[in-house]
């Protein structure tokens, strides 16, 4: 039997921004308009509401309202909603709405970037608002004194009951997981997916004030891959609120909804299986931001990921670079579906092709995605 050489038994380097190889370009961070506070909702069209609804809650969310072509649905926490979505003729992504300190942060964007104020009826939870729209078509809210709810109960986590070698914590006591589905405490992330990787990353920093934590660099050294943070400060904040990619395509790839712990990750697998729903990965653990995950289809093929155990950064920590990999999307786990990389059809071809023609992608940067997406598991 083959054995793997120890050059592809590895994990990629990661390098701080101030001390980065000379052929690693470093990110260019604009000064920001206004800082955001938190990911607040997520807003989609969607062709049937009662199918979306059903999804949901076996996915783990609770619906908050349902009516006029709206559905609303919050998470256990506090946040009036996570997930927005409109009756339209299509499955679609609208945009995400984040949190903004004050009242004055709006108005600052209006006065500075255009913004348009929004109709506080509009907003889940009330408050006010403005939208703009980003380079590629899609909406961003920034929201302000939206009214909170009262947070529902989870379950205590698990996992601090844990016995492993040498440290014996459960002593007479068994682990009884409830079968359950596995309730969202909240909206962690969502990701995205762009042709102009350089002007996306600018836009939504200027606007939202991100922090990239991790930057993926291809072959060239040129960054495309970004995962950001808020900047709350000295208070710890997710690894990752933001994510951007890319690619071939202005697209949705998924969002992040946290549960309580790795047996609800399991046990709300178990619900969603039985009732029918379609799996898509898991369950593993990434490597940037560490999370343990397990992703989900909704009724019309958008991914929605669980995850738990995810990293915390203060704004003090220093943006990292990492070679970008397909490897380093999961420490372990089963091989990375075929799904998440660039499918091999007509469709793709006419779409290279259009980008080619339009002069928004070269034949070298086509390569260098091709690289960089090849070989998932090199030791396999």
């Amino acid at each position: 039997m083959k054995q793997p050489s120890l050059a592809a038994l590895r994990t990629p380097p990661a390098h701080p921004e101030s001390a980065l190889p000379a052929s690693v370009q470093k990110l260019r961070r604009p000064e920001p308009l206004v800082k955001a506070q938190a990911l607040a909702f997520l807003m989609f069209e969607k062709p049937d509401l009662a199918a979306a609804e059903v999804f949901l809650r076996d996915f783990g969310m609770l619906r908050a309202s349902h009516d006029d072509g709206r559905l609303l649905m919050r998470g256990h926490g506090a946040a009036p909603a996570i997930y927005l979505a409109r009756r339209g003729p299509r499955s679609r992504y609208v945009g995400a709405a984040f949190a903004v300190a004050s009242e004055a942060h709006l108005r600052l964007l209006q006065a500075e970037a255009g913004a348009r104020a929004l109709d506080p009826a509009d907003i889940p939870g009330g408050g006010a608002g403005v939208e703009l729209v980003d380079p590629a078509g899609n909406v961003l809210w920034l929201v302000a004194g939206q009214r909170a709810l009262a947070p529902l109960p989870l379950r205590a986590p698990l996992h601090p009951h844990a016995n492993s070698l040498g440290a014996v914590r459960r002593v007479n006591a068994a682990v009884r997981p409830p079968l359950e589905p596995a309730a969202v405490a909240r909206l962690g992330h969502v990701v995205m997916q762009t042709v102009d990787f350089a002007g996306m990353a600018d836009w939504y920093m200027r606007h939202l004030g991100l922090i990239p934590t991790d930057v993926q660099y291809l072959a060239d050294g040129s960054p495309n891959l970004a995962f950001f943070r808020l900047d709350l400060g000295d208070t710890p904040a997710d690894h990752h609120s933001f994510v951007l990619a890319g690619g071939i395509e202005e697209k949705y790839e998924h969002s992040a909804y946290e549960v309580v712990d790795l047996d609800a990750l399991g046990q709300g697998q178990n619900v969603l299986r039985a009732n029918g729903h379609r799996h898509m990965w898991g369950i593993g653990r990434h490597v940037l931001g560490s999370q343990l995950f397990d992703y989900w289809y909704d009724p019309d093929g958008m991914e929605f990921e669980h995850y738990t155990d995810g990293d915390m950064f203060t704004a003090a920590h220093e943006t990292h670079y990492v070679p970008l990999e397909l490897s380093g999307i999961w420490a372990w786990g089963d091989d990375v579906p075929a799904s998440m990389g660039v499918k091999r059809d007509l469709g793709t071809l006419f779409k290279v092709l259009r980008l080619l023609w339009q002069g928004r992608l070269s034949l070298g940067r086509l390569k260098l995605l091709g690289g960089a997406l090849a070989n998932p598991r090199p030791w396999l």
